[in-house]
């Protein structure tokens, strides 16, 4: 079983910036691909960043050109960097890995506040 844990979130202005953190217990090396994906209370979780084994992302229209979405295979770790941060981007935020045999694994999730 895959395990990770995201850390990074917190409260921060409109405009500003954080960075996520999501630490796999294995090599990175090992996912199809990592997602961050987020939810609000009373609604579906949402796609926000996808980055595959070759290392393409693709992200969600509402954050693209403000987050991004990169691999540190050292540290076992996938990154969400959010910049120009909005209150709509308040959420919590979870890491997805898919292993290359299929192995679906969640993160607990790291709450991200934005005030106006």
């Amino acid at each position: 079983q895959v395990h990770l844990v995201e850390s990074g979130g917190g409260l921060v202005q409109a405009g500003g910036s954080l960075r996520l953190s999501c630490v796999a217990s294995v090599s990175i090396a090992s996912a199809n691909f990592v997602d961050w994906y987020r939810q609000t209370p009373g609604k579906q979780r949402e796609f926000v960043a996808h980055i595959a084994n070759d290392d393409s992302t693709n992200y969600a229209d509402p954050v693209k050109g403000r987050f991004t979405i990169a691999k540190d295979y050292v540290k076992r770790t996938v990154y969400l960097q959010m910049s120009q941060l909005k209150p709509e981007d308040t959420a919590v935020y979870y890491c997805r890995m898919v292993t290359a045999t299929s192995i679906e694994s969640w993160g607990q999730g790291t709450q991200v506040t934005v005030s106006s």
